[in-house]
């Protein structure tokens, strides 16, 4: 494994943001790998689950968004997210022009990434991982913020918590349901952090991915 340091260019008024490219020897996909709101790409989750990707012959191309990059409290707008997203995509294809591409992303990172991938049907990116998709702010149970989920063309994996107060099961549930292209897999007792006790969810989190990508690359 190999672990390069980066730095994307989101746009003049955005600025410039670290990356980190994550490599086993021989990958057989690349992964953009955004964070979530409340912490940076070197928060523990996000190198720890990169590292294990990496192990399961994933590579990840994880980076800042602006905010967390700045070390702002309040995540950036959408059109910002959106840019570095796509700024993500544009490295991820120049680091590995030969290997299939797919988006992920911890919450916040995901929800922007399949925007992005909803409005950019013309996108190189064959899938999207949500760890954990953020379906409505804790305590106000709503479906709204799945609502792109319908331009999507790509399949989607969602890793969701049964214990995640950001996305109700009976209502992830139902949104999946409605998704021709989505596979839902519930991770008992996890909370939106993958927090389960003594449980190892880091490791259920890399085999369920490593089990949907590879049905995926067939």
């Amino acid at each position: 494994m190999s672990i390069q340091s980066l730095k994307l260019t989101v746009s003049p008024t955005a600025g410039i943001v670290s990356a980190k490219y994550t490599t086993p020897d021989k990958p057989k996909c690349i992964f953009t790998l955004a964070h979530g709101a409340g912490a940076g790409m070197d928060h523990s989750f996000m190198e720890t689950l990169a590292n294990a990707l990496s192990g399961a012959g994933i590579a990840t191309l994880r980076f800042n968004f602006p905010f967390a990059e700045g070390k702002k409290g309040r995540p950036d707008t959408p059109a910002v997210a959106h840019a570095t997203i796509e700024a993500a995509i544009t490295k991820a294809r120049e680091l590995a022009p030969k290997l299939p591409l797919f988006a992920a992303g911890k919450s916040f990172g995901g929800r922007m990434s399949s925007q992005y991938l909803a409005a950019h049907p013309e996108s190189p990116v064959k899938g999207i991982i949500f760890y954990g998709f953020p379906l409505h702010p804790s305590g106000k149970p709503s479906i709204e913020r799945a609502d792109h989920l319908k331009a999507l063309k790509i399949p989607m994996l969602f890793l969701q918590g049964s214990k995640d107060t950001l996305a109700t099961w009976e209502l992830i549930e139902t949104v999946c349901a409605s998704l021709k292209k989505a596979t839902l897999v519930k991770l008992e007792g996890a909370d939106h952090s993958f927090k389960a006790g003594k449980k190892d969810v880091m490791s259920l989190l890399v085999d369920e991915t490593n089990k949907w990508v590879e049905k995926k690359l067939k």
